[in-house]
């Protein structure tokens, strides 16, 4: 509305995101390209703000936190910082070195995309993701792929984080990098020397131009009297008195008003934090608390009946599987019965056959037999025809004693026939006894099979609303997450360690593929600074 004061607007867009901690934001707009910052308690129109319609601001964080972990209570207010955080590496306004840019990266997939599960995220499934800044992937040759694959391979690491815990994870990261939270201004120390001028939560920071990430001198806020400016000077005075007053130009008057009003925020919130929190604050932390653990009841919950379901699915598949052996089993089973039933039938008839060739046989003996008898009664008068019966005799008498063997070979043949028949009607009854077990115990099976099946369908809904859900948080229950928290700490401390030699194995990895020519100034400066063990905060502790 016409009327509206900067506060107006800036409630309504609070309300809008469901934000408390409005401490840390402002809306940001340009003009004469120049950053400037809505003011609370002025109108919105009568700002200089840009004639042309419409008037565009940008809802940002204008202070940073020191811890994020410590400071940031509410989950939206994380997220808000995650975003411009993520946004301010990408678009390289904070330097970020290549291997804590992919584990930054790993971090914002879990933020996106939950637990990694190979059967979802398959090769190529982060190629349309703007991951890692422009330049760190013009500083190394390595494909697309190869840098999907190295950033999988922590992605899966963080299997259980939540979006929030993603998130937070990464700005504990990225609030240790040099550039986070400084905001630059060009400015002309009294000799005219051109120099950098930066301020953040911590103090206020001199650099040199072609130095953004180590700087000069350092001014903690607990060590600063008093900020001025009058025109374009801008004046700095150490609490020691003893301390040269620090004294540069800037290029604007409007720079000026930006610089105090940062100076200003950035000291309020720096003593704020060393003071008891607020009532409000107190009240928001406890709220955080609460909601954090009973978050984490829920999430504990989740994964009880996430387990539950898979090994029910698990049982349901081994009976599945159990019972299919079992088809199989009772199908050869069948199988052989058939067969023994059909090999019982063809010795049976073979035992028939032999049995029926030995009767003949015994016929022919027998007429053999009668045969020779009537020979011989027969009467020769010849000595010839005598000579020649005899000869019929004994011919006869041989073929007898052949008919008698062949028929004792068959009467064995035809023992040994029916012993091989009664085995094989002893196999027959063997192997129906064995398909009657089987039987029995497939439907036994399918009894289990059907109940496990069902059991599924009796667990707990995946579904995050309940309608009687109630939380009591007593002592116990707030003295044992006091415990969680110590434990998280120690673990904290550990998986930092582990996390740093993480970091250096990707370093030592990546840094053939390295081209040296593509390197930048900044990239140089932070090998340097790397090398001799300087960090973010023992450099301003230095310089201070």
């Amino acid at each position: 509305q016409v009327k509206w004061k900067g506060k107006d607007l800036f409630d309504l867009v609070c309300r809008t995101l469901g934000l408390r901690e409005t401490w840390f934001f402002g809306l940001q707009y340009t003009i004469k390209d120049t950053v400037a910052w809505l003011k609370m308690d002025k109108k919105v129109l009568d700002h200089d703000v840009p004639t042309e319609e419409p008037v565009t601001f940008h809802f940002l964080a204008k202070f940073y936190p020191e811890n994020a972990e410590e400071e940031l209570v509410q989950e939206i207010t994380q997220h808000l910082f995650f975003l411009q955080v993520k946004k301010q590496i990408l678009d390289e306004k904070i330097y970020c070195p290549p291997e804590a840019s992919v584990l930054l990266a790993s971090y914002a997939v879990q933020a996106k995309y939950g637990d990694y599960d190979p059967n979802v995220h398959k090769r190529g499934f982060l190629a349309q993701e703007e991951l890692l800044p422009k330049r760190v992937i013009n500083l190394y040759q390595m494909t697309p792929e190869m840098w999907e694959e190295r950033i999988t391979a922590w992605y899966a690491e963080h299997r259980g984080r939540a979006r929030d815990e993603a998130e937070m994870e990464y700005l504990k990261i990225a609030q240790d990098l040099e550039m986070y939270g400084v905001n630059y201004f060009a400015i002309r120390n009294k000799k005219g020397t051109e120099l950098l001028l930066g301020v953040d939560a911590l103090g206020l920071h001199i650099y040199d131009p072609d130095n953004r990430l180590t700087p000069k001198i350092s001014f903690p806020w607990n060590e600063i009297r008093n900020i001025s400016y009058s025109d374009k000077e801008f004046t700095i005075k150490p609490l020691d008195k003893k301390i040269d007053v620090f004294k540069f130009n800037s290029s604007k008057l409007r720079v000026n008003k930006l610089i105090l009003q940062l100076c200003i925020g950035n000291h309020d919130l720096f003593m704020r934090r060393r003071k008891a929190d607020s009532l409000e604050v107190q009240q928001m932390k406890a709220q955080a608390r609460e909601e954090k653990a009973r978050k984490q009841m829920e999430r504990q919950r989740l994964a009880r009946e996430k387990q539950m379901r898979e090994e029910a699915e698990r049982t349901r598949d081994e009976l599945e599987r159990r019972l299919l052996q079992l088809k199989e089993e009772a199908t050869m089973a069948n199988e052989a019965l058939m067969r023994s039933e059909e090999t019982a039938d063809l010795l049976a008839e073979k035992a028939q056959i032999t049995e029926e060739e030995a009767k003949l046989l015994a016929q022919k003996a027998a007429e053999a037999e009668q045969e020779m008898q009537r020979i011989k009664a027969t009467a020769i008068r010849t000595e010839e025809e005598k000579r020649l019966m005899e000869q019929k005799v004994l011919e006869a008498e041989m073929l007898a004693l052949k008919m008698a063997e062949e028929s004792e070979r068959r009467a064995k043949e035809a023992d040994q026939l029916k012993q091989d028949l009664q085995e094989a009607r002893e196999s027959e009854r063997r192997a129906k006894q064995k398909l009657l077990e089987i039987t029995s115990k497939s439907s036994y099976t399918q009894s289990m099979n059907s109940s496990t099946t069902a059991l599924p369908t009796d667990l707990p809904s995946f579904n995050l609303i309940s309608e009687s859900l109630s939380f009591d948080f007593k002592d116990t229950d707030m003295k044992r997450l006091s415990m969680e928290i110590e434990k998280e700490k120690v673990e904290y401390m550990e998986k930092s360690k582990h996390l740093q030699e993480q970091l250096n194995e990707l370093k030592t990895e990546i840094e053939a593929l390295k081209l040296k020519e593509r390197e930048t100034a900044l990239d140089i400066l932070h090998n340097e600074n790397a090398s001799r063990g300087n960090s973010k905060h023992n450099t301003i502790k230095k310089v201070s």
